[in-house]
């Protein structure tokens, strides 16, 4: 069953919803995952999706912050979540699809400003965060599943604008890549996004500080979709949705896609 996956840091999906039916209608993903939602569940507004088709939605939502969704017009069911570094925070949700795909939806702590946790809690729990999703996988490896979401690290060098001017900056530290590298291994991911487009600098992020981000191009791969080696050459069709970012009161992120012929 051939199907197309988006990933979208939405930064409110209530706020944003224009730009998500935006998507929805021009673009018709199968699946999209949405990340910072920003709402609980029930005020999701979720009749704008349905009338183009995507039925099924299964999240978890906290007023003002955080919150993940999936939305599709294939039937999925909830497979459950989890709080990684005990932060009580809504940042994961998984579904499983009826041809046995499971889409874990992830959204990484962000970390704060300052790459040291003994003077910034927030890189403390972003850290953990990563270690204990790093140890769920190695406990229950996972199978016939992808994992999609805004990670908020860049790992590659080539997944920033300045891979030396960000060596100190949060996102692209050696710790942080190498927490995400050990919690990728641990699951036997494969970053599906660089196995298509293996070469050049590739961004999912511009700063909304930027006075004009595109010129500017100081962007940052922070959204990504990995699968599980089982099904990782089934992944292909990769791309970034680059317009997105200019688009009317726009997320700071770009959605990003795949398709699998699982």
């Amino acid at each position: 069953m051939p199907f197309t996956l988006a990933t979208w840091n939405i930064n409110s999906v209530r706020l944003r919803e224009p730009i998500v039916l935006k998507l929805l209608q021009e673009e018709a993903p199968d699946v999209l995952c949405l990340q910072e939602c920003k709402s609980p569940v029930e005020k999701i507004p979720t009749e704008g999706f349905a009338e183009l088709g995507y039925t099924h939605m299964i999240a978890r939502g906290q007023k003002g912050y955080n919150g993940v969704a999936i939305l599709s017009r294939l039937p999925m069911e909830e497979v459950g979540d989890q709080d990684f570094a005990g932060l009580g925070h809504a940042r994961h949700i998984a579904g499983r699809l009826e041809n046995g795909v499971t889409i874990h939806n992830f959204y990484v702590p962000a970390g704060g400003d300052v790459p040291d946790r003994d003077v910034n809690e927030k890189f403390g729990q972003k850290l953990d965060y990563l270690t204990d999703m790093r140890d769920w996988f190695r406990a229950e490896k996972p199978a016939k599943s992808i994992l999609v979401g805004d990670l908020n690290i860049a790992p590659r060098e080539d997944d920033v604008w300045s891979h030396k001017q960000l060596l100190k900056v949060v996102s692209h530290t050696p710790i942080e890549v190498e927490h995400l590298a050990e919690t990728q291994e641990a699951g036997g991911w494969v970053d599906i996004t660089r196995q298509d487009i293996q070469e050049g600098q590739l961004y999912s992020w511009w700063s909304y500080r930027a006075r004009d981000w595109d010129a500017a191009d100081k962007g940052r791969r922070l959204d990504h979709i990995w699968a599980t080696a089982d099904i990782s050459n089934a992944g292909h069709s990769s791309r970034i949705l680059r317009d997105a970012r200019g688009w009317e009161k726009p997320s700071d992120h770009a959605p990003v896609f795949a398709s699998f012929d699982v």
